[in-house]
Protein backbone atom coordinates (compact mmCIF):
# COMPACT_ATOMS: atom_id res chain seq x y z
CA UNK A 1 0.00 0.00 0.00
CA UNK A 2 1.58 3.29 -1.04
CA UNK A 3 1.06 6.60 0.75
CA UNK A 4 -1.39 7.87 -1.87
CA UNK A 5 -3.56 4.82 -1.32
CA UNK A 6 -3.35 5.36 2.41
CA UNK A 7 -4.48 8.97 2.03
CA UNK A 8 -7.47 7.90 -0.07
CA UNK A 9 -8.44 5.39 2.58
CA UNK A 10 -8.35 8.14 5.20
CA UNK A 11 -11.39 9.75 3.58
CA UNK A 12 -13.47 6.58 3.66
CA UNK A 13 -12.73 5.76 7.29
CA UNK A 14 -15.52 6.35 9.76
CA UNK A 15 -14.91 9.38 11.92
CA UNK A 16 -16.47 8.11 15.16
CA UNK A 17 -14.40 7.29 18.21
CA UNK A 18 -14.57 3.64 19.28
CA UNK A 19 -15.28 2.83 22.90
CA UNK A 20 -12.42 2.25 25.30
CA UNK A 21 -10.49 -1.00 24.92
CA UNK A 22 -7.34 -2.32 26.61
CA UNK A 23 -6.83 -5.58 24.67
CA UNK A 24 -7.73 -7.81 27.60
CA UNK A 25 -10.65 -9.38 25.74
CA UNK A 26 -8.36 -10.60 22.93
CA UNK A 27 -10.41 -11.80 19.96
CA UNK A 28 -13.24 -12.92 22.27
CA UNK A 29 -15.26 -9.68 21.88
CA UNK A 30 -17.92 -10.99 19.46
CA UNK A 31 -21.43 -11.81 20.63
CA UNK A 32 -22.30 -15.50 20.54
CA UNK A 33 -25.63 -16.01 18.73
CA UNK A 34 -28.39 -17.06 21.12
CA UNK A 35 -30.39 -19.16 18.67
CA UNK A 36 -27.78 -21.88 18.03
CA UNK A 37 -28.94 -25.49 17.76
CA UNK A 38 -26.53 -28.11 19.14
CA UNK A 39 -26.67 -31.73 18.07
CA UNK A 40 -24.66 -34.87 18.93
CA UNK A 41 -23.92 -37.29 16.08
CA UNK A 42 -22.16 -40.48 17.23
CA UNK A 43 -21.33 -41.44 13.63
CA UNK A 44 -18.87 -38.55 13.19
CA UNK A 45 -15.12 -39.19 13.60
CA UNK A 46 -14.02 -39.24 17.25
CA UNK A 47 -11.65 -36.30 17.03
CA UNK A 48 -13.61 -33.31 18.38
CA UNK A 49 -14.46 -32.10 14.89
CA UNK A 50 -17.73 -30.35 14.07
CA UNK A 51 -20.22 -29.65 11.29
CA UNK A 52 -21.98 -26.30 10.87
CA UNK A 53 -25.09 -25.73 8.80
CA UNK A 54 -26.66 -22.34 9.26
CA UNK A 55 -26.83 -21.98 13.04
CA UNK A 56 -26.89 -25.73 13.71
CA UNK A 57 -23.70 -27.23 15.11
CA UNK A 58 -23.25 -30.98 15.07
CA UNK A 59 -20.41 -32.95 16.66
CA UNK A 60 -19.67 -36.31 18.21
CA UNK A 61 -18.35 -34.80 21.45
CA UNK A 62 -19.11 -31.89 23.75
CA UNK A 63 -15.71 -30.42 22.90
CA UNK A 64 -16.61 -30.60 19.22
CA UNK A 65 -19.71 -28.56 19.95
CA UNK A 66 -17.63 -26.01 21.84
CA UNK A 67 -15.11 -25.72 19.01
CA UNK A 68 -18.02 -25.38 16.61
CA UNK A 69 -19.44 -22.40 18.52
CA UNK A 70 -16.24 -20.42 18.05
CA UNK A 71 -16.03 -21.53 14.43
CA UNK A 72 -19.52 -20.16 13.88
CA UNK A 73 -18.35 -16.82 15.28
CA UNK A 74 -15.63 -16.84 12.61
CA UNK A 75 -18.29 -17.33 9.98
CA UNK A 76 -17.46 -20.95 9.18
CA UNK A 77 -19.88 -23.33 7.50
CA UNK A 78 -19.41 -27.02 6.67
CA UNK A 79 -17.43 -29.73 8.39
CA UNK A 80 -14.01 -29.35 10.02
CA UNK A 81 -11.71 -31.72 11.90
CA UNK A 82 -8.38 -31.08 13.65
CA UNK A 83 -5.41 -32.05 11.49
CA UNK A 84 -3.05 -32.65 14.42
CA UNK A 85 -3.81 -34.70 17.51
CA UNK A 86 -1.45 -32.64 19.68
CA UNK A 87 -1.93 -28.85 19.60
CA UNK A 88 0.15 -27.68 22.52
CA UNK A 89 1.46 -24.44 23.98
CA UNK A 90 4.87 -24.60 25.67
CA UNK A 91 5.14 -22.04 28.48
CA UNK A 92 8.74 -21.26 29.37
CA UNK A 93 7.51 -20.10 32.80
CA UNK A 94 9.71 -20.40 35.88
CA UNK A 95 8.41 -21.21 39.34
CA UNK A 96 9.42 -17.74 40.59
CA UNK A 97 6.99 -16.16 38.13
CA UNK A 98 9.54 -15.02 35.56
CA UNK A 99 9.32 -16.21 31.96
CA UNK A 100 12.36 -17.13 29.91
CA UNK A 101 12.01 -15.28 26.61
CA UNK A 102 8.78 -13.75 27.86
CA UNK A 103 7.92 -10.16 26.92
CA UNK A 104 4.43 -9.71 28.36
CA UNK A 105 4.91 -9.65 32.12
CA UNK A 106 5.11 -12.47 34.62
CA UNK A 107 3.65 -15.96 34.49
CA UNK A 108 -0.09 -16.46 34.70
CA UNK A 109 0.57 -19.75 36.54
CA UNK A 110 3.50 -19.20 38.95
CA UNK A 111 4.79 -16.41 41.17
CA UNK A 112 7.30 -15.54 43.88
CA UNK A 113 6.79 -16.46 47.52
CA UNK A 114 4.29 -16.14 49.01
CA UNK A 115 2.95 -18.01 46.02
CA UNK A 116 -0.80 -17.62 45.52
CA UNK A 117 -2.86 -20.68 44.82
CA UNK A 118 -3.74 -20.98 41.12
CA UNK A 119 -7.34 -20.74 42.31
CA UNK A 120 -6.65 -17.10 43.22
CA UNK A 121 -5.92 -16.52 39.55
CA UNK A 122 -8.74 -18.79 38.48
CA UNK A 123 -10.65 -16.18 36.50
CA UNK A 124 -7.52 -15.22 34.58
CA UNK A 125 -6.50 -18.80 33.88
CA UNK A 126 -10.08 -19.57 32.86
CA UNK A 127 -10.00 -16.70 30.34
CA UNK A 128 -6.69 -18.06 29.03
CA UNK A 129 -8.29 -21.47 28.64
CA UNK A 130 -11.24 -20.04 26.73
CA UNK A 131 -8.90 -18.21 24.35
CA UNK A 132 -6.93 -21.41 23.72
CA UNK A 133 -10.07 -23.49 23.20
CA UNK A 134 -11.52 -20.92 20.82
CA UNK A 135 -8.74 -21.73 18.33
CA UNK A 136 -8.52 -25.46 19.09
CA UNK A 137 -5.46 -25.65 21.35
CA UNK A 138 -5.82 -28.78 23.47
CA UNK A 139 -2.70 -28.94 25.64
CA UNK A 140 -0.35 -26.75 27.64
CA UNK A 141 3.08 -27.30 29.18
CA UNK A 142 3.05 -25.24 32.35
CA UNK A 143 6.76 -24.64 32.95
CA UNK A 144 10.11 -23.88 31.37
CA UNK A 145 12.00 -26.53 29.38
CA UNK A 146 14.98 -25.54 31.53
CA UNK A 147 13.00 -27.18 34.30
CA UNK A 148 13.51 -26.92 38.03
CA UNK A 149 13.54 -30.27 39.85
CA UNK A 150 11.15 -28.62 42.34
CA UNK A 151 8.44 -28.97 39.72
CA UNK A 152 8.04 -32.61 40.78
CA UNK A 153 7.71 -31.96 44.51
CA UNK A 154 4.29 -32.44 46.15
CA UNK A 155 3.64 -28.72 46.69
CA UNK A 156 3.92 -27.99 42.98
CA UNK A 157 2.16 -31.13 41.79
CA UNK A 158 -0.80 -30.04 43.90
CA UNK A 159 -0.72 -26.63 42.22
CA UNK A 160 -0.65 -28.37 38.84
CA UNK A 161 -3.80 -30.24 39.87
CA UNK A 162 -5.54 -26.93 40.61
CA UNK A 163 -4.58 -25.59 37.19
CA UNK A 164 -5.65 -28.82 35.48
CA UNK A 165 -9.06 -28.57 37.14
CA UNK A 166 -9.54 -25.10 35.65
CA UNK A 167 -8.36 -26.07 32.16
CA UNK A 168 -10.18 -29.41 31.89
CA UNK A 169 -13.66 -28.07 30.98
CA UNK A 170 -12.03 -26.34 28.00
CA UNK A 171 -10.54 -29.57 26.68
CA UNK A 172 -6.97 -28.66 27.65
CA UNK A 173 -4.62 -31.27 29.12
CA UNK A 174 -1.67 -30.22 31.23
CA UNK A 175 1.92 -31.39 30.61
CA UNK A 176 5.09 -30.69 32.56
CA UNK A 177 8.66 -30.00 31.55
CA UNK A 178 10.85 -32.21 33.72
CA UNK A 179 14.50 -31.99 34.66
CA UNK A 180 16.10 -35.28 33.68
CA UNK A 181 18.30 -35.19 36.78
CA UNK A 182 15.38 -34.75 39.19
CA UNK A 183 15.81 -38.02 41.16
CA UNK A 184 19.40 -37.10 41.99
CA UNK A 185 18.82 -33.36 42.36
CA UNK A 186 16.06 -33.93 44.89
CA UNK A 187 18.36 -36.20 46.89
CA UNK A 188 16.11 -39.25 46.62
CA UNK A 189 18.42 -41.39 44.45
CA UNK A 190 22.19 -41.12 44.12
CA UNK A 191 22.08 -41.13 40.30
CA UNK A 192 19.82 -40.25 37.38
CA UNK A 193 21.12 -43.05 35.12
CA UNK A 194 18.10 -44.13 33.03
CA UNK A 195 19.16 -47.79 33.16
CA UNK A 196 19.49 -47.83 36.94
CA UNK A 197 16.60 -49.83 38.49
CA UNK A 198 16.20 -47.39 41.37
CA UNK A 199 15.94 -44.45 38.99
CA UNK A 200 13.35 -46.22 36.85
CA UNK A 201 11.40 -47.08 40.01
CA UNK A 202 11.55 -43.43 41.12
CA UNK A 203 10.07 -42.17 37.85
CA UNK A 204 7.30 -44.79 37.93
CA UNK A 205 6.39 -43.81 41.47
CA UNK A 206 6.43 -40.10 40.63
CA UNK A 207 4.31 -40.66 37.54
CA UNK A 208 1.79 -42.66 39.56
CA UNK A 209 1.66 -39.83 42.10
CA UNK A 210 0.84 -37.33 39.35
CA UNK A 211 -1.87 -39.42 37.72
CA UNK A 212 -3.54 -40.08 41.07
CA UNK A 213 -4.22 -36.34 41.29
CA UNK A 214 -4.57 -35.61 37.55
CA UNK A 215 -6.04 -38.65 35.74
CA UNK A 216 -5.89 -36.91 32.34
CA UNK A 217 -2.31 -35.65 32.73
CA UNK A 218 -0.71 -35.48 29.29
CA UNK A 219 2.94 -36.34 29.89
CA UNK A 220 6.45 -34.90 30.00
CA UNK A 221 8.47 -32.48 27.86
CA UNK A 222 12.23 -32.95 28.17
CA UNK A 223 15.26 -30.87 27.26
CA UNK A 224 18.28 -33.09 27.90
CA UNK A 225 22.02 -32.68 27.35
CA UNK A 226 21.76 -29.25 25.77
CA UNK A 227 22.95 -25.90 27.15
CA UNK A 228 24.09 -27.51 30.37
CA UNK A 229 20.91 -29.45 31.12
CA UNK A 230 21.39 -32.98 32.56
CA UNK A 231 20.57 -35.97 30.42
CA UNK A 232 21.37 -39.56 29.59
CA UNK A 233 24.78 -38.67 28.11
CA UNK A 234 25.93 -37.95 31.66
CA UNK A 235 25.85 -41.71 32.21
CA UNK A 236 27.02 -42.91 28.80
CA UNK A 237 23.44 -43.56 27.66
CA UNK A 238 21.56 -42.46 24.55
CA UNK A 239 18.58 -40.18 24.01
CA UNK A 240 16.55 -43.32 23.35
CA UNK A 241 17.57 -44.77 26.71
CA UNK A 242 16.44 -41.62 28.49
CA UNK A 243 13.21 -41.10 26.60
CA UNK A 244 12.19 -44.74 26.82
CA UNK A 245 12.61 -44.82 30.60
CA UNK A 246 10.09 -41.98 30.92
CA UNK A 247 7.85 -43.48 28.25
CA UNK A 248 7.66 -46.74 30.19
CA UNK A 249 6.56 -44.86 33.30
CA UNK A 250 3.84 -42.99 31.38
CA UNK A 251 2.62 -45.83 29.17
CA UNK A 252 0.09 -47.38 31.60
CA UNK A 253 -1.73 -44.05 31.82
CA UNK A 254 -1.68 -43.11 28.14
CA UNK A 255 0.90 -40.36 28.61
CA UNK A 256 3.53 -39.23 26.10
CA UNK A 257 7.12 -38.03 26.20
CA UNK A 258 7.98 -35.03 24.02
CA UNK A 259 11.77 -35.26 23.72
CA UNK A 260 13.33 -32.12 22.27
CA UNK A 261 15.98 -32.40 19.57
CA UNK A 262 17.39 -28.94 20.34
CA UNK A 263 20.80 -30.19 21.38
CA UNK A 264 24.23 -28.83 20.70
CA UNK A 265 27.65 -28.78 22.24
CA UNK A 266 27.27 -32.13 23.98
CA UNK A 267 28.79 -34.75 21.67
CA UNK A 268 29.84 -32.91 18.57
CA UNK A 269 32.33 -30.24 19.51
CA UNK A 270 33.54 -28.43 16.42
CA UNK A 271 30.72 -29.68 14.20
CA UNK A 272 28.53 -27.14 12.40
CA UNK A 273 25.82 -26.37 14.92
CA UNK A 274 23.00 -26.73 12.42
CA UNK A 275 24.02 -30.35 11.81
CA UNK A 276 24.13 -31.53 15.40
CA UNK A 277 20.49 -32.56 15.87
CA UNK A 278 20.62 -34.95 12.93
CA UNK A 279 24.03 -36.21 14.03
CA UNK A 280 22.67 -37.10 17.46
CA UNK A 281 19.27 -38.52 16.51
CA UNK A 282 19.36 -40.07 13.02
CA UNK A 283 21.08 -43.25 14.20
CA UNK A 284 18.39 -43.69 16.88
CA UNK A 285 15.46 -43.67 14.48
CA UNK A 286 13.25 -46.65 15.30
CA UNK A 287 14.69 -47.15 18.79
CA UNK A 288 12.13 -45.04 20.67
CA UNK A 289 8.98 -46.33 22.35
CA UNK A 290 5.75 -45.63 20.49
CA UNK A 291 4.69 -42.98 23.02
CA UNK A 292 7.84 -40.92 22.46
CA UNK A 293 7.52 -37.92 20.13
CA UNK A 294 10.61 -36.08 18.92
CA UNK A 295 9.98 -32.33 19.16
CA UNK A 296 12.12 -30.25 16.79
CA UNK A 297 12.32 -26.53 16.11
CA UNK A 298 11.13 -25.48 12.66
CA UNK A 299 14.67 -24.54 11.65
CA UNK A 300 18.00 -26.23 12.43
CA UNK A 301 19.44 -23.32 14.44
CA UNK A 302 17.30 -21.34 16.88
CA UNK A 303 14.08 -19.55 15.86
CA UNK A 304 15.85 -17.06 13.59
CA UNK A 305 13.78 -14.54 11.58
CA UNK A 306 14.26 -16.89 8.63
CA UNK A 307 15.80 -20.34 8.49
CA UNK A 308 15.54 -23.21 6.05
CA UNK A 309 13.48 -26.02 7.50
CA UNK A 310 15.23 -28.41 9.89
CA UNK A 311 16.50 -31.52 8.03
CA UNK A 312 15.71 -33.71 11.03
CA UNK A 313 12.16 -33.80 9.65
CA UNK A 314 13.63 -35.61 6.63
CA UNK A 315 15.83 -37.99 8.58
CA UNK A 316 13.54 -39.46 11.25
CA UNK A 317 11.25 -41.79 9.33
CA UNK A 318 10.24 -44.23 12.11
CA UNK A 319 9.85 -41.82 15.02
CA UNK A 320 6.74 -39.65 15.52
CA UNK A 321 7.61 -35.96 15.32
CA UNK A 322 6.24 -32.60 16.39
CA UNK A 323 7.30 -29.22 15.08
CA UNK A 324 8.17 -26.58 17.66
CA UNK A 325 7.34 -23.01 16.63
CA UNK A 326 8.18 -19.90 18.63
CA UNK A 327 5.19 -17.61 19.18
CA UNK A 328 7.08 -15.36 21.57
CA UNK A 329 9.30 -13.09 19.50
CA UNK A 330 12.73 -13.78 21.00
CA UNK A 331 14.52 -12.96 17.75
CA UNK A 332 11.80 -10.82 16.17
CA UNK A 333 11.61 -7.65 18.23
CA UNK A 334 10.35 -9.19 21.48
CA UNK A 335 6.78 -7.84 21.40
CA UNK A 336 8.01 -4.34 20.61
CA UNK A 337 7.98 -4.99 16.87
CA UNK A 338 4.86 -5.72 14.87
CA UNK A 339 5.73 -9.02 13.19
CA UNK A 340 2.97 -11.40 12.12
CA UNK A 341 4.44 -14.90 12.17
CA UNK A 342 1.88 -16.89 10.17
CA UNK A 343 3.75 -16.25 6.86
CA UNK A 344 6.90 -17.78 8.38
CA UNK A 345 4.99 -20.84 9.57
CA UNK A 346 3.17 -21.12 6.27
CA UNK A 347 6.60 -21.12 4.59
CA UNK A 348 7.71 -23.96 6.88
CA UNK A 349 4.68 -26.09 5.98
CA UNK A 350 5.53 -25.52 2.33
CA UNK A 351 8.65 -27.64 2.91
CA UNK A 352 7.57 -30.03 5.66
CA UNK A 353 4.39 -31.87 4.85
CA UNK A 354 2.00 -31.72 7.82
CA UNK A 355 1.36 -35.44 7.29
CA UNK A 356 4.89 -36.10 8.63
CA UNK A 357 3.87 -34.70 12.02
CA UNK A 358 1.59 -35.82 14.84
CA UNK A 359 1.37 -32.35 16.33
CA UNK A 360 2.85 -28.90 16.74
CA UNK A 361 3.99 -27.05 19.83
CA UNK A 362 4.22 -23.30 20.19
CA UNK A 363 6.47 -21.47 22.66
CA UNK A 364 3.90 -19.16 24.21
CA UNK A 365 4.00 -15.35 24.27
CA UNK A 366 1.50 -14.98 27.12
CA UNK A 367 1.97 -13.17 30.43
CA UNK A 368 0.17 -11.06 33.01
CA UNK A 369 0.19 -7.90 30.89
CA UNK A 370 -3.29 -6.48 30.50
CA UNK A 371 -3.28 -7.30 26.79
CA UNK A 372 -1.73 -10.74 27.46
CA UNK A 373 1.00 -10.53 24.80
CA UNK A 374 2.83 -7.23 25.27
CA UNK A 375 2.02 -5.92 21.78
CA UNK A 376 -1.61 -5.86 20.73
CA UNK A 377 -0.69 -7.35 17.37
CA UNK A 378 1.29 -10.14 19.02
CA UNK A 379 -2.09 -11.58 19.95
CA UNK A 380 -2.42 -12.46 16.28
CA UNK A 381 0.46 -14.92 16.62
CA UNK A 382 -1.18 -16.81 19.50
CA UNK A 383 -4.36 -16.92 17.42
CA UNK A 384 -2.55 -17.97 14.24
CA UNK A 385 -0.71 -20.78 16.00
CA UNK A 386 -3.97 -22.29 17.18
CA UNK A 387 -5.63 -22.01 13.80
CA UNK A 388 -2.68 -23.61 11.99
CA UNK A 389 -2.52 -26.37 14.60
CA UNK A 390 -6.13 -27.15 13.71
CA UNK A 391 -5.71 -26.68 9.96
CA UNK A 392 -2.20 -26.16 8.51
CA UNK A 393 -3.66 -25.54 5.04
CA UNK A 394 -5.09 -22.17 6.10
CA UNK A 395 -3.37 -19.18 4.52
CA UNK A 396 -1.80 -16.33 6.44
CA UNK A 397 -4.30 -13.96 4.84
CA UNK A 398 -7.32 -16.01 5.91
CA UNK A 399 -6.12 -16.10 9.48
CA UNK A 400 -5.22 -12.40 9.53
CA UNK A 401 -8.69 -11.41 8.36
CA UNK A 402 -10.33 -13.66 10.95
CA UNK A 403 -8.26 -12.23 13.77
CA UNK A 404 -8.72 -8.62 12.71
CA UNK A 405 -12.48 -8.84 12.41
CA UNK A 406 -12.82 -10.39 15.85
CA UNK A 407 -10.21 -8.18 17.54
CA UNK A 408 -10.79 -4.76 16.01
CA UNK A 409 -14.31 -5.24 14.71
CA UNK A 410 -17.52 -4.50 16.54
CA UNK A 411 -19.28 -6.82 18.99
CA UNK A 412 -20.57 -8.86 16.07
CA UNK A 413 -17.12 -9.27 14.59
CA UNK A 414 -17.57 -6.78 11.77
CA UNK A 415 -15.03 -4.15 10.82
CA UNK A 416 -16.50 -0.65 10.68
CA UNK A 417 -15.12 -0.27 7.20
CA UNK A 418 -13.78 -3.00 4.95
CA UNK A 419 -11.00 -0.68 3.84
CA UNK A 420 -9.58 -0.85 7.38
CA UNK A 421 -9.43 -4.62 7.23
CA UNK A 422 -7.78 -4.52 3.81
CA UNK A 423 -5.05 -2.08 4.74
CA UNK A 424 -4.18 -3.68 8.09
CA UNK A 425 -4.23 -7.17 6.56
CA UNK A 426 -1.68 -5.93 4.03
CA UNK A 427 0.45 -4.55 6.86
CA UNK A 428 0.35 -7.90 8.69
CA UNK A 429 1.24 -9.92 5.63
CA UNK A 430 4.23 -7.70 4.81
CA UNK A 431 5.56 -7.45 8.36
CA UNK A 432 7.61 -10.66 8.57
CA UNK A 433 9.48 -10.06 5.33
CA UNK A 434 10.12 -6.48 6.41
CA UNK A 435 11.66 -7.72 9.67
CA UNK A 436 13.91 -10.16 7.81
CA UNK A 437 15.05 -7.34 5.54
CA UNK A 438 15.98 -4.84 8.24
CA UNK A 439 17.56 -7.50 10.47
CA UNK A 440 19.20 -10.29 8.47
CA UNK A 441 18.41 -10.56 4.76
CA UNK A 442 19.68 -13.06 2.19
CA UNK A 443 20.40 -15.83 4.69
CA UNK A 444 22.30 -13.84 7.31
CA UNK A 445 21.53 -15.21 10.77
CA UNK A 446 22.21 -15.01 14.52
CA UNK A 447 23.92 -11.61 14.51
CA UNK A 448 22.03 -10.44 17.60
CA UNK A 449 23.43 -9.00 20.78
CA UNK A 450 24.57 -11.63 23.25
CA UNK A 451 22.17 -13.36 25.60
CA UNK A 452 19.10 -11.13 25.34
CA UNK A 453 18.96 -11.17 21.51
CA UNK A 454 17.53 -7.66 21.17
CA UNK A 455 19.37 -5.49 18.67
CA UNK A 456 22.27 -6.02 16.25
CA UNK A 457 25.83 -7.02 17.09
CA UNK A 458 27.39 -8.42 13.90
CA UNK A 459 30.89 -7.89 15.33
CA UNK A 460 30.06 -9.90 18.45
CA UNK A 461 32.85 -12.09 19.77
CA UNK A 462 33.76 -13.15 23.30
CA UNK A 463 36.81 -15.32 23.83
CA UNK A 464 35.28 -16.91 26.92
CA UNK A 465 32.14 -17.98 24.99
CA UNK A 466 31.83 -21.07 22.83
CA UNK A 467 32.44 -19.82 19.28
CA UNK A 468 29.03 -21.08 18.16
CA UNK A 469 27.42 -18.53 20.48
CA UNK A 470 29.26 -15.64 18.82
CA UNK A 471 27.66 -13.67 15.96
CA UNK A 472 30.88 -13.62 13.92
CA UNK A 473 30.64 -17.42 13.67
CA UNK A 474 27.49 -17.05 11.60
CA UNK A 475 28.69 -14.72 8.86
CA UNK A 476 32.53 -14.93 8.87
CA UNK A 477 32.80 -11.75 6.82
CA UNK A 478 36.19 -10.62 5.51
CA UNK A 479 37.35 -8.33 2.73
CA UNK A 480 36.61 -10.93 0.07
CA UNK A 481 33.35 -12.63 1.01
CA UNK A 482 30.64 -13.38 3.55
CA UNK A 483 28.53 -16.37 4.55
CA UNK A 484 28.98 -19.95 5.73
CA UNK A 485 29.84 -22.69 3.27
CA UNK A 486 27.43 -25.44 4.21
CA UNK A 487 27.54 -27.02 0.76
CA UNK A 488 29.19 -30.33 -0.06
CA UNK A 489 32.49 -28.45 -0.31
CA UNK A 490 32.06 -27.01 3.18
CA UNK A 491 30.35 -28.44 6.26
CA UNK A 492 27.99 -30.46 4.03
CA UNK A 493 24.88 -29.46 5.99
CA UNK A 494 23.10 -29.63 2.63
CA UNK A 495 23.73 -33.38 2.67
CA UNK A 496 21.22 -33.80 5.50
CA UNK A 497 18.31 -32.69 3.29
CA UNK A 498 16.13 -34.84 1.08
CA UNK A 499 16.04 -34.27 -2.63
CA UNK A 500 15.32 -32.01 -4.41
CA UNK A 501 16.41 -29.64 -1.65
CA UNK A 502 19.81 -31.26 -1.15
CA UNK A 503 20.84 -30.42 -4.71
CA UNK A 504 18.93 -27.14 -4.79
CA UNK A 505 20.66 -25.75 -1.70
CA UNK A 506 24.06 -27.21 -2.57
CA UNK A 507 24.45 -25.27 -5.81
CA UNK A 508 25.04 -21.54 -5.39
CA UNK A 509 23.32 -20.96 -8.73
CA UNK A 510 20.08 -22.67 -7.67
CA UNK A 511 20.04 -21.91 -3.94
CA UNK A 512 17.11 -19.57 -3.20
CA UNK A 513 18.53 -16.14 -2.48
CA UNK A 514 16.69 -15.93 0.83
CA UNK A 515 18.99 -18.74 2.05
CA UNK A 516 22.10 -17.79 0.08
CA UNK A 517 24.41 -16.75 2.95
CA UNK A 518 23.10 -19.56 5.12
CA UNK A 519 24.41 -22.21 2.74
CA UNK A 520 27.19 -20.46 0.80
CA UNK A 521 30.22 -18.27 1.19
CA UNK A 522 29.74 -15.57 -1.41
CA UNK A 523 32.08 -12.88 -2.80
CA UNK A 524 30.90 -9.31 -2.28
CA UNK A 525 31.05 -8.85 -6.05
CA UNK A 526 28.82 -11.88 -6.82
CA UNK A 527 26.02 -10.96 -9.25
CA UNK A 528 22.54 -11.53 -7.87
CA UNK A 529 19.36 -12.21 -9.84
CA UNK A 530 18.67 -8.48 -9.88
CA UNK A 531 21.98 -7.83 -11.62
CA UNK A 532 23.31 -6.05 -8.54
CA UNK A 533 26.39 -7.17 -6.67
CA UNK A 534 25.85 -8.99 -3.40
CA UNK A 535 26.91 -5.91 -1.44
CA UNK A 536 24.49 -3.66 -3.32
CA UNK A 537 21.73 -6.22 -2.87
CA UNK A 538 22.35 -6.38 0.89
CA UNK A 539 22.07 -2.60 1.08
CA UNK A 540 18.88 -2.67 -0.96
CA UNK A 541 17.25 -5.18 1.39
CA UNK A 542 18.16 -3.27 4.54
CA UNK A 543 16.80 -0.03 3.08
CA UNK A 544 13.65 -1.77 1.90
CA UNK A 545 13.01 -3.12 5.40
CA UNK A 546 13.26 0.33 6.95
CA UNK A 547 11.00 1.82 4.28
CA UNK A 548 8.40 -0.85 4.96
CA UNK A 549 8.28 -0.06 8.67
CA UNK A 550 7.96 3.64 7.85
CA UNK A 551 4.97 2.77 5.70
CA UNK A 552 3.44 0.66 8.48
CA UNK A 553 3.68 3.63 10.85
CA UNK A 554 2.15 5.93 8.23
CA UNK A 555 -0.71 3.52 7.55
CA UNK A 556 -1.42 3.18 11.25
CA UNK A 557 -1.72 6.95 11.52
CA UNK A 558 -4.57 6.80 9.02
CA UNK A 559 -6.48 4.21 11.06
CA UNK A 560 -6.85 6.47 14.12
CA UNK A 561 -10.47 7.54 13.48
CA UNK A 562 -11.70 3.95 13.72
CA UNK A 563 -9.48 2.33 16.35
CA UNK A 564 -10.17 2.79 20.06
CA UNK A 565 -7.81 5.34 21.60
CA UNK A 566 -5.83 3.17 24.04
CA UNK A 567 -5.02 0.36 21.64
CA UNK A 568 -4.29 2.80 18.82
CA UNK A 569 -1.91 4.81 21.00
CA UNK A 570 -0.09 1.77 22.37
CA UNK A 571 0.41 0.29 18.89
CA UNK A 572 1.56 3.67 17.62
CA UNK A 573 4.21 3.87 20.35
CA UNK A 574 5.46 0.41 19.46
CA UNK A 575 5.66 1.31 15.78
CA UNK A 576 7.70 4.40 16.59
CA UNK A 577 10.11 2.19 18.54
CA UNK A 578 10.20 -0.27 15.65
CA UNK A 579 11.10 2.52 13.23
CA UNK A 580 14.07 3.50 15.39
CA UNK A 581 15.15 -0.10 15.89
CA UNK A 582 14.91 -0.92 12.18
CA UNK A 583 17.22 2.03 11.47
CA UNK A 584 19.60 0.86 14.17
CA UNK A 585 19.74 -2.59 12.57
CA UNK A 586 20.31 -1.18 9.09
CA UNK A 587 22.90 1.40 10.06
CA UNK A 588 24.86 -0.91 12.38
CA UNK A 589 24.99 -3.80 9.94
CA UNK A 590 25.78 -1.77 6.84
CA UNK A 591 28.51 0.14 8.66
CA UNK A 592 30.08 -3.07 9.96
CA UNK A 593 29.89 -5.08 6.75
CA UNK A 594 30.83 -2.04 4.69
CA UNK A 595 34.03 -1.69 6.68
CA UNK A 596 35.38 -4.85 5.04
CA UNK A 597 34.97 -3.34 1.59
CA UNK A 598 36.36 0.05 2.54
CA UNK A 599 39.46 -1.57 4.05
CA UNK A 600 40.68 -2.74 0.65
Amino acid sequence: MNKLGSIIILFVFCMTTAKAEDGSRLWLRSEMPTDITLSIDSTMPDDDGYRISGKTITARTQMGLLYGKYALLRGEQGESHPYFKYRILNHWDNLDGTIERGYAGESIFWSLTPAPSPRERGDHINKYAEACASVGINGTVLNNVNASPKMLTPIYINKVKEIADILRPWGIRVYLSVNFGSPKALGEVKTADPLNPQVRKWWKKKTREIYKLIPDFGGFLVKANSEGQPGPFDYGRTHADGANMLADALKPYGGIVMWRSFVYGAKHQGEDRVKQAVSEFAELDGQFRDNVILQSKNGPLDFQPREPYAPIFDQMKKTPQMAELQITQEYLGQSKHLVYLAPMWEEFFGYVEPSRLVGIAGVANIGLDTNWCGHHFSQANWYAFGRLAWDPTLTSEQIAKEWLSQTFGNEKGKMKNEEISTVITSLLLRSHEACVNYMMPLGLHHIFKFDHHMGPEPDGFKADYPIEWCPVYYHRANKDSIGVDRSSTGTNATGQYREPYRSLYDNIKTCPEEYLLWFHRVPWTYRMESGLTLWDEIQRHYNRGVAEVDDFAYIWQQTKPCIDEQRWQEVDECLRFQQKDARLWRDTCLKYFGSFLSSE
